[in-house]
């Protein structure tokens, strides 16, 4: 059974469900005032990111009925992300303490991890190596990190949605030129969850993504990568490659702020992204720059790197490059002055 037809009745879902997260929102004062430490200057409203969650998860189901989803992968990224997701909620409309947050992160991400086998084999100069516990624990981390980088890389109308959706339109590319055509469902019925979504997004924004939305698609896009590194090895760094504009601007900063000794965990101004829409006077140019690093720049790195046997740790070197001498020159993890 085709689910071609089901791909714009996703985005008609999330485009609906976000005008009516909108209007809860607006009813509920569920609205980001600006302050010192934002990057808008309206009030807006938040949590669309729900529309996200709930879009996908549908569209979850929906492969698990047809036969196009094993049980097993559902159960994985749909039971930890829709805890991320709560969380999140719950975050939105009042206060969860980092600690509680972080153990629901963790259970999250031992949750998926446990549904899908473990972590994946890393393929290392042509050999593949399974890490055993090891590896279990990075993968942890490694979704964890993803997941709250996400959250923390939400900041600037649009720049998280784009972000989903050229990662996942490329990784549907990179899947159908590799012949794992049974993995493009999923990514690309993300891409049309998050696209609904973008329709109000995109600047300037009329609602915000929130935790809820935010979090769970940084879960989301990190247990792909597993699942899709489970297929293919070489996938999983393609995955880090797509992923590098996130990972270099939230890695870079926090490092920054940690060797500064800054309280990591206090909101702040200081990535890359938000130096550069401060300096552009604009949220749009600096959104338009991330979806063209994804499909100029990192993309073609990732095709070499599954399709030409380019080392996927030598790919992640050059993709990353210069992406850390944009992060620099944009000021990331520097104190504002």
């Amino acid at each position: 059974m085709s689910f071609a037809w089901f791909i714009p009745v996703i985005f008609a879902i999330a485009f609906v469900m976000t005008d009516v997260l909108r209007r809860y929102a607006l009813a509920r004062s569920l609205v980001d005032i600006p302050n010192a430490r934002s990057s808008h200057i309206v009030a807006t409203p938040r949590g669309g990111g729900v529309a996200i969650v709930l879009a996908f998860i549908l569209s979850l189901f929906l492969l698990l009925l047809s036969g196009l989803m094993p049980a097993e992968f559902f159960f994985a990224i749909a039971g930890g992300g829709g805890v991320i997701a709560m969380i999140g909620f719950m975050d939105d409309h009042g206060h969860i303490a980092a600690r509680w947050r972080l153990m629901g992160h963790f259970a999250s991400a031992v949750w998926l991890l446990s549904w899908i086998g473990g972590a994946p084999p890393i393929e290392l100069f042509s050999m593949s190596l399974s890490l055993g516990w090891a590896g279990y624990a990075l993968a942890t981390f490694y979704l964890v990190w993803l997941l709250n980088l996400y959250n923390f890389m939400d900041g600037i109308d649009g720049i998280a949605s784009v972000e989903a959706i050229c990662v996942c339109l490329s990784a549907c590319l990179l899947y159908w030129l590799a012949g794992l055509e049974e993995l493009i469902w999923a990514p690309l019925l993300l891409a049309a969850s998050v696209l609904g979504f973008f329709y109000w997004n995109f600047p300037p924004a009329r609602i915000f993504m929130g935790d809820a939305g935010s979090g769970f698609l940084g879960f989301v896009l990190g247990g792909l990568s597993l699942l899709a590194a489970w297929a293919s090895p070489p996938l999983l760094w393609a995955w880090v490659i797509l992923l590098g504009v996130f990972i270099v601007d939230a890695t870079f900063t926090l490092f920054r702020r940690l060797v500064r000794g800054d309280k990591v965990y206090e909101a702040h101004r200081s990535h890359a992204y938000q130096f550069a829409s401060r300096r552009f006077g604009r949220h749009l140019p600096v959104t338009i720059a991330v979806g063209a690093i994804n499909v100029f720049w990192l993309l073609p790195i990732a095709i070499c790197v599954t399709r030409f046997d380019l080392n996927g740790l030598l790919g992640v070197f050059v993709a990353y490059m210069p992406l850390l001498v944009l992060a620099k020159c944009f000021r990331a993890g520097e104190l504002e002055r």
